[in-house]
């Protein structure tokens, strides 16, 4: 009988679990995760769990009583150490051996750490002590413009607390979205209350608060670190693995050993799309590359070729965001983007290569099939607003 391992017990892992068992698997299953917590979805960690808007029992992939039910070899609080792949091996923490026939390694990305004392956002726990601080009148430092950190920053704000955001790019999230829109979401933060500094960085974290690189002084109850991830690509390193921004596959998230595979934040895929390999940290990547990972180890044809989508709320916004900006010559709006309610279209070379609708739904199929498309389009007809 086949033994497949599963190294990450997050929502890449969790959903190649139940594809494996879906697709007809009957082999051992082995789940391996880090944290004490069976999988859970992340995005909420940072929107409606952290603003109180839904319960714990909501964020988990499965029912506790799933992976017994489906013959799945849940070890939580397990660390591996090592990846063997010629000896088909892993190596635990407890000094124990798992043997395996297939492999795949959906280990995610940790926070970029800040020297200092900061909280983070990557974990359930992590998201409940930052709900139980967050209060009317505490003063919150949030380190970054990112989407966890603006995200972050509204669930503070919406808290009643005194929130300040330190950024040291021109605008909120430049890199992710560039200026033009960054400065919109920037706008919708100041009008809320929040104090945005940007063109400075934190030198230094203390006890009472943050010294920016200009020598202000900040002071603060808490501080926020959302300054991106890491991929957690140690173990692939190690074992000889193909490694570069993430741990490199083909399109069908095969990686350089014939029997090791790789999914999620820590994948670095083979896009057919963008004719190159790309590395999306965001959850429908996990969601749907578990299952593609899965596929993939029973031999099945598979190419995952999903489009990059992002989805975030912050105060009334609600936005989804689909393809990659990079090498964009023109932004085209249908809509009034100062009104919060528009799609965004990135063009490069008169093609849509990305689009975010914000608060227009049910658009995104529309916006994918445009990026897919690769033709040149007609930008009065792009911008026309529809009735």
């Amino acid at each position: 009988m086949a033994t497949y391992v599963i190294v990450g017990a997050g929502l890449a892992g969790a959903k190649a679990a139940e594809t494996l068992r879906e697709e007809g698997f009957d082999g051992e299953i082995v789940l391996i995760g880090a944290e004490s917590e069976r999988p859970y979805e992340r995005p909420p960690l940072s929107k409606e769990f952290l603003q109180g808007r839904t319960e714990r029992d909501t964020i988990y992939v499965h029912p506790p009583e799933w992976y017994a039910d489906h013959a799945v070899d849940l070890r939580l609080g397990t660390r591996v150490t090592r990846i063997e792949p010629d000896r088909h091996l892993v190596r635990l923490g407890d000094g124990s051996r798992q043997p395996y026939d297939k492999l795949l390694i959906a280990t995610g990305a940790a926070p970029r750490r800040l020297p200092g004392p900061a909280y983070y956002l990557r974990t359930v726990e992590d998201s409940e002590a930052l709900k139980e601080r967050f209060a009317k009148g505490v003063s919150v430092l949030v380190v970054g413009a990112s989407w966890i950190g603006l995200e972050t920053a509204a669930a503070a704000r919406t808290a009643g607390c005194e929130v300040t955001v330190v950024e040291p790019e021109p605008t909120a999230l430049n890199k992710a979205l560039g200026p033009e829109l960054g400065a919109l979401f920037a706008r919708l933060h100041a009008s809320k209350g929040v104090d945005l500094r940007f063109g400075t960085a934190a030198a230094e974290i203390t006890q009472t608060g943050v010294r920016l690189s200009s020598g202000e002084r900040l002071s603060a109850d808490l501080v926020v670190a959302g300054i991106g991830a890491a991929p957690e690509v140690g173990l692939a390193r190690d074992a000889g693995l193909d490694v570069g921004q993430g741990i490199l596959t083909d399109a069908a998230l095969r990686t350089s050993h014939p029997d090791v595979f790789a999914a999620g934040d820590v994948a670095e895929f083979f896009h057919p799309v963008y004719g190159r390999r790309i590395r999306v940290e965001h959850w429908a990547n996990a969601l749907h590359g578990g299952p593609a990972a899965a596929r993939s180890m029973l031999g099945r044809e598979v190419v995952h070729d999903r489009l990059p989508y992002f989805y975030t709320d912050q105060y009334e916004l609600g936005m989804e965001f689909s393809g990659d900006i990079e090498g964009h010559d023109e932004i085209v709006y249908r809509g009034d983007p100062e009104s919060l309610e528009f799609i965004a279209y990135w063009l490069r070379g008169g093609r849509v290569i990305a689009g975010m609708n914000v608060n227009v739904w049910d658009v995104v199929d529309e916006i994918q099939e445009l990026i897919r498309s690769g033709v040149v389009i007609d930008r009065t007809e792009l911008s026309r607003v529809r009735s």
